[in-house]
């Protein structure tokens, strides 16, 4: 080999990590059976919270037009039974919330079961 010729090669970790992280977000995600479990968790709640905000806008939106039925327009007595009709629907968003959420545990238990079974089997085996 002639005293001309060099072999460089040069290696950064750094360099690798960023590449190895590119390439990851472009691989097809393979979901987890950890992420699969909170992900459904998640869920249980979610609808549940969409529709209580629902309930609970549409009941603040009759509460305030009570509201302005009584100082706008001088209609005492239909602004407070439309304001108290807005209050009860408001009030109703929470046990709505309790409810759909319960409903939706008990539709995905099973699968959480599984789910938390075969996760605690492979950590019980040492996989």
């Amino acid at each position: 080999m002639d005293n001309n010729e060099k072999f460089e090669y040069t290696y950064s970790a750094k360099q690798q990590a960023e590449l190895e992280n590119i390439r990851k977000k472009y691989l097809p995600q393979e979901e987890t059976k950890m992420e699969r479990l909170r992900r459904l968790d998640k869920s249980a709640e979610r609808s549940g919270t969409i529709i209580s905000i629902i309930v609970g806008v549409i009941g603040t939106l009759i509460m305030g037009f009570g509201m302005c039925l009584c100082l706008e327009w001088s209609q005492f007595i239909a602004g407070v039974i439309i304001g108290i009709a807005g209050m009860v629907i408001l009030g109703l968003a929470y046990p709505i919330f309790k409810f759909v959420t319960k409903k939706q545990r008990e539709k995905i238990a099973p699968e959480i079961l599984r789910l938390t079974e075969e996760i605690e089997r492979e950590n019980f085996s040492g996989k």
